[in-house]
């Protein structure tokens, strides 16, 4: 078969990269929504920790299964897809430009547009190609980024009733550069996350595809020795995806600290950022560190966690699937 045209190729990635993003943030909301809960959170989140720290004053959450208890009580099932439209409206042209800028790299660098030629690329090309497509994908769509987690946060009573009323508020209070709060640490966190996601994804799938190889010399189990089933894609995607987000969770919490500063949030939710809390990135993580301790860094880390191993491999496996069967449409 024919390598397929640039511009048909591209066609193919971004709306691969489209469906599978839309599909994995409708899928992962629930846990995302509990994430941002933890992460502007600033008592501690856990009971373990209040104890350690010798703290008497509630938390409004302090742990995974209770906050989901407490969301679905005060804010119903919908509760759980606060800021989902944003986040659609984000994910989906992020992971569109995030995959085109990928392939375009990868192309460039094997010299093939087919993406079974990607597989053998070096680790190290991976690694970059990734961060630079995250980067590229993260300025293409941040402002729908931080509308997502001031809705996500915001709990009841709603300080916005809509995406329209965030928008035309921070436009009015913060500027059009209030759109762009915490970008820096954004972008830092970017480049290792998108690039160790990506990286480890090829290497996981080199690496299955060097233990099918292996097991079909001895028993053709699946046909040919290239070849991966839906089930070792989503293991691949899995593992990526876990391995990026527990290396880079502490500064999507500085992250969020900066996007939801002077949110006016029911006083049940504890303390409130308030408006130039953190001078800049640096600055936010000194703070954390003293006020809340290393755990500071961490809060939210376990439905993070949770929610980056399935997010990943349904991202992969759907993008996977989209892109072989537009290609064999289109091609």
């Amino acid at each position: 078969m024919e390598e397929p045209g640039q511009l048909k190729r591209a066609v193919i990635d971004a709306t691969a990269g489209l469906v599978a993003g839309g599909i994995s943030r409708t899928v992962t909301s629930p846990l995302d929504v509990i994430k941002i809960r933890f992460q502007v959170q600033l008592e501690p989140t856990s009971t373990w920790a209040l104890v350690r720290r010798n703290l008497t004053g509630p938390s409004k959450y302090t742990g995974m299964f209770q906050a989901t208890r407490d969301i679905l009580r005060e804010e119903g099932l919908p509760g759980f897809w606060r800021g989902n439209v944003p986040a659609l409206l984000m994910v989906m042209p992020y992971t569109a430009i995030q995959f085109t800028v990928l392939h375009k790299l990868k192309t460039f660098a094997a010299g093939s547009s087919k993406t079974e030629d990607h597989v053998h690329l070096s680790p190290y090309l991976s690694y970059v190609s990734g961060a630079v497509a995250g980067c590229a994908a993260t300025v293409g769509s941040y402002p729908f980024d931080l509308l997502r987690t001031l809705l996500a946060s915001q709990g009841e009573p709603k300080v916005y009733p809509t995406m329209r009323a965030a928008f035309v508020d921070i436009v009015k209070t913060r500027g059009f550069r209030g759109l762009y709060a915490g970008l820096s640490p954004t972008l830092v966190e970017i480049v290792p996350y998108a690039g160790l996601q990506f990286g480890t994804y090829d290497t996981f799938k080199r690496w299955t595809m060097m233990l099918n190889q292996f097991r079909s010399s001895s028993a053709n189990l699946y046909g040919t020795e290239n070849s991966l089933t839906s089930f070792q894609l989503f293991l691949c995607g899995l593992a990526s995806g876990t391995c990026a987000k527990l290396v880079c969770h502490p500064l999507d919490v500085v992250k969020k600290r900066f996007q939801i500063e002077g949110l006016q949030r029911h006083p049940r939710y504890g303390a409130r950022v308030e408006h130039h809390a953190y001078s800049n990135m640096v600055d936010a993580l000194r703070r954390i560190m003293h006020k809340e301790g290393w755990a500071g860094l961490y809060k939210g880390i376990v439905p993070s966690t949770v929610k980056a191993a399935p997010a990943g491999a349904v991202t992969f496996v759907a993008y996977e699937y989209t892109s072989d069967w537009l290609e064999s449409r289109l091609t």
